[in-house]
Order: C-alpha cells, then sequence, then structure tokens
C-alpha cells in the first residue's frame, strides 16, 4: 500500500524555481532513499512533505500522505499530522534539541500534545527504552550525551505517537562508523517493526546501498533516476549517476614523502579531567582523556587518525595545537615545544565547519590573511598573498572580494584551505575538513589536498570517522581507542591486514558499495 505520493511537485521561491516536476512514492515499511549533491533539492522535498517550507515559497502538485492531499491542508490540520502521522529526525541532533529541557521532557512533551490520555512520562521512558537508551535518566540534558546518544533522543521524539512514516535528513553525516553503524540499525529495525515508511535523505551512497529498499537520484530539483537499489547501483542507467557512484570511490595518488625526519614529536602524553565529586569529602577523581600517546609526524608525511567519538582525538589535537595543557609527556614541533608562542604561526588547522570558522560579516581578504597576525610583521604583499592563495585552492583572485555566504559548502572549504596554508605552515591539521560535504565535492578537496602535497610537500594529521577517505589521503593510520593508541602502522596494512581487534570493528562497521557494472 503506498503511504507517500509525490507527484509532479514544483517548488519556487521569490519566483526561482527550486524543485521541478518531483515524483517519487514510499510503502508502508519501505525504506526510499532520495540522494544526490548539495543543492539538488533533496532536503526541500522533505521539507515539503512536512510542509515546514521557507517564507516566500510556492507550491504545485501533489504531496498525498496516508490520504490527505498536504498542499490543501490549513496549519492546525498540519500540526495534528506531523508527530502523529509523520515525524523528522534532522541532520544535527544538538540544535533540533532544546538545551535548557531534559531529554525525558522533551520526548514527553510531544507524547502530551498528540495523546493526552496516556501517562506522558510513563510512556516516554518507554520510547528511550525503544531506541536502546535503556541507561540513560530522562533527567539527563542534551549536552550530556554523546552524539549518537543526542540522536537516539531527536529519533524517540519522531517514533513517540507512532508515525507511518518517518523522515531521516541526513542523520548520520557527523557520526563516527560504529555510532552510524548503530543508528542505521536502529532505523531500519523500527521501520521494520512498525510497518512505517521510511524516506531517507542522504549524500552518502554506501549508506544508501545498506538501508534502502529504492533509490531516487536528484541532480537541479529534477529526479534524473529512480529504480531497485540493487540494479541502480550496479548498473546506473544516467550518467550523474554513475559520476556520483565514482566519486563515492575516488581515490587520490599522493607523491612520495620527501623526508623522514621528524617534524612533529608526541611523547608520552597524558590529559586528565577533573570530575566532579561525589560527596563533600570525597577524593578527587579524573577522566583520563588521552594515555601515554607516543607518535612521531615525519616532514612531508600525511598521518590519519581515527578512532570513535570520546576515544581522545579531539583532546589530543588540542593538545598538539598548544591549547590543552598536559599532565605528562611532551609535544615538540621541530625539536620546539609547541606551547612556545613562536610556534604557534607553525601550524594551521582546517575544521570541519568552514561556515562557522568564517565571521559573515567580513570580505574573504580579510578572513583568509588572519593569520599574517601570528607573524612579526605583515607582509609587504598582502594583495599578491591573497591572489596566491586564491589560486592555489582553485578560486578567482576576484573571490577576495565577496562574503562567506556567496560560497558553496565545498568553496568555503577551499577558502579555509587558502587560510590554513596563507603563511606557509609547517604542519597542518585537517579535522574532520570534508565530513559534511557531498560526494563529489570531497572528492574535489581531496584532489586539492593531493595537488599542494605536490607543490608544498604538505606535511598533516587527517583526522576522520571516513574511514574511505584516510584510506586514500594519508600514509600512515593512527587508530586510537579509550586515550590510546592501538594500532600505528602505514596505511595499506591497517585496512587489508588490522592486527587489534578494535581495527577490525572500525572496518567491519564502514559500509559499502557494490562492485559497479559499467555496461555500455
Amino acid at each position: 500500500m503506498t503511504l507517500l505520493r509525490i507527484d509532479a511537485l514544483n517548488v519556487q521561491i521569490g519566483g526561482t524555481p527550486i524543485l521541478r516536476d518531483v515524483s517519487l512514492s514510499v510503502s508502508a515499511g519501505e525504506v526510499v532513499a532520495v540522494t544526490g549533491e548539495s543543492g539538488s533539492g533533496k532536503s526541500m522535498t522533505a521539507l515539503s512533505v512536512m510542509q515546514l517550507l521557507p517564507d516566500g515559497a510556492q507550491a504545485t502538485g501533489s504531496v498525498t500522505l496516508d490520504g490527505h492531499d498536504l498542499l490543501q491542508l490549513d496549519e492546525p490540520t498540519l500540526c495534528t499530522l506531523r508527530g502523529n502521522t509523520v515525524g523528522m529526525v534532522f541532520q544535527e541532533p544538538m540544535t533540533a534539541l532544546n538545551p535548557v529541557m531534559t531529554i525525558g521532557a522533551q520526548v514527553a512533551e510531544t507524547l502530551r500534545l498528540h495523546r493526552p490520555d496516556l501517562n506522558a512520562d510513563a510512556q516516554a521512558r518507554a520510547v528511550l527504552d525503544r531506541v536502546e537508551l535503556h541507561d540513560i535518566p530522562m533527567a539527563r540534558f542534551p549536552h550530556e550525551l554523546s552524539g549518537g546518544q543526542r540522536q537516539r533522543v531527536v529519533i524517540a521524539i519522531a517514533i513517540a505517537c507512532g508515525p507511518k512514516l518517518l523522515i531521516a535528513d541526513e542523520p548520520t553525516t557527523a557520526l563516527d562508523v560504529t555510532t552510524q553503524a548503530q543508528i542505521l540499525a536502529l532505523l531500519k529495525r523500527l521501520a521494520a517493526e512498525d510497518g512505517m515508511g521510511l524516506l531517507m535523505i542522504t549524500h552518502d551512497l554506501a549508506v544508501v546501498a545498506q538501508m534502502a529498499d529504492r533509490i531516487t537520484v536528484m541532480r537541479h530539483g529534477e529526479v534524473v533516476e529512480d529504480g531497485t537499489t540493487a540494479p541502480l547501483l550496479t548498473n546506473p542507467a544516467h550518467d550523474y549517476t554513475r559520476a556520483l557512484l565514482a566519486a563515492s570511490t575516488h581515490r587520490v595518488v599522493l607523491p612520495e614523502a620527501s623526508s623522514d625526519a621528524p617534524l612533529l614529536r608526541v611523547d608520552s602524553v597524558v590529559r586528565d579531567y577533573a570530575l566532579p565529586r561525589t560527596r563533600l569529602f570525597a577524593p578527587p577523581r579524573h577522566h583520563r582523556a588521552v594515555d601515554g600517546v607516543s607518535f612521531d609526524i615525519p616532514r612531508g608525511g600525511r598521518i590519519g587518525l581515527v578512532g570513535e567519538s570520546g576515544c581522545g582525538k579531539s583532546t589530543l589535537t588540542r593538545a598538539i595545537l598548544g591549547l590543552e595543557p598536559v599532565q605528562a609527556g611532551s609535544i615538540t614541533l621541530d625539536g620546539t615545544p609547541v606551547t612556545d608562542p613562536g610556534v604557534r604561526r607553525k601550524m594551521q588547522v582546517v575544521f570541519q565547519d568552514p561556515y562557522g570558522s568564517f565571521n559573515p560579516r567580513h570580505r574573504v581578504s580579510r578572513l583568509i590573511t588572519e593569520p599574517f597576525h601570528l607573524l612579526p610583521e605583515p607582509p609587504p604583499d598582502r594583495a599578491d598573498r591573497i591572489a596566491t592563495a586564491l589560486t592555489d585552492v582553485g578560486l578567482s583572485p576576484g573571490d577576495a572580494d565577496k562574503y562567506p555566504h556567496q560560497f558553496s559548502g565545498g568553496q568555503r572549504q577551499r577558502l579555509a584551505i587558502a587560510r590554513a596554508l596563507i603563511i606557509r605552515p609547517e604542519l597542518v591539521i585537517f579535522d574532520e575538513a570534508v565530513s559534511a560535504l557531498d560526494v563529489s565535492v570531497r572528492a574535489q578537496i581531496l584532489d586539492l589536498i593531493a595537488g599542494l602535497c605536490k607543490q608544498y610537500n604538505l606535511t598533516y594529521l587527517f583526522i576522520s570517522h571516513d574511514l574511505s577517505v584516510v584510506r586514500t589521503i594519508t600514509d600512515r593510520v593512527l587508530v586510537m581507542q579509550a586515550g590510546k593508541i592501538v594500532e600505528d602502522r602505514p596505511t595499506e596494512t591497517v585496512f587489508t591486514a588490522p592486527t587489534h581487534p578494535y581495527t577490525r570493528t572500525l572496518i567491519d562497521a564502514a559500509p559499502t558499495l557494490p562492485q559497479l557494472e559499467m555496461t555500455p
């Protein structure tokens, strides 16, 4: 039985076409994935189903859910359907949750609104148990949970009233591979148990291959291909689908490292955090986030750092950047402690969210020259340095007069790389630098990094939860678990013959694509 049917949906905002003749359907118990690049119209299609389109949007066509044409309903009726008949899981759980309300209160709020006849608190506990948060007290606040636990709370809110359709918009983008596997298994189990239709929005084709019964591929607001998962992924009919699959398995060729001389040396580093006392005169307690970590990065080396959320990657990164004190051990760059003020200009970092790391009120020319403040004197050839930095990352010198919002996500990440390289640092740290990008833009950024390696002999530490990216962009991989480095070997050796069980667990949890049949 067809649960959701979208027929010839067109959406315009201010006269600009956003969606053009989009048609798809979801049956009860079926998992349908909508995939494509950023800007293809995936999320706008989901928002059309929820009728949460931005102001000024005009929608025509038909969106029928469980017999209701959603485009013809008034807002009070839509409010009744949202939560009761259709639920939605958003991409970023921390922004979807209320930071000043406990998780139990947020789940119970949905139940009180739609099911006043139930004991909301008792039912909320049952729903949290159902999403496998058995040991988490309802009195916890969102900031007290891990990323995977927060996403489970968002799922609990979405399924609290037993909706017939669940929309999941990039539900695993920011999660590590093992947490991602758990969330995907949870969503699939809930859909099977309740006979619930699942409309999944994602740019990760490996996730699509694992989850979906059918796939809808979108580009520029249009559906370019639609079909059953296995045939579509192994023998796609449309050139755009083939391009997405090629980008998903894209491999770069790194130049040979030019030197084995150590540049960064991490020696027996320990980082502890104080924990609150359990009673008035209780002895102080500590959590050991980094536990005796040692490794070297040679000049010209490309090192990957992988591990689950909470393993200590971010704490170690802040310590390397001189932003965290350590209780034992030492971290030196070219023989000088990283806490020395003169070392700061020799290291730069590229963050996960380029838009969040830029001041939106400043132009590119000011943003990418921020590292000049680390130099003893500003360079006299400032304009030439800006033009060279932008050209090196595939942008135009004319882009210096633009603002961050005028660029796409991939272009903003290029700007972040330009800012990191403009003073020619000796070490660059890429902190989840491509995790939020779609597959084609990710391939472009990886090609850019490989090209910069040839041009500047880059030395970098690449932190990521995406093992396929780490495999293609690094020479050596460090695997971190519970604050310790449990494996440190050449990249291909780690992936083909891991020695530690934890490494094997990470590799097995990563979704993979089926073999592509390139038929003419």
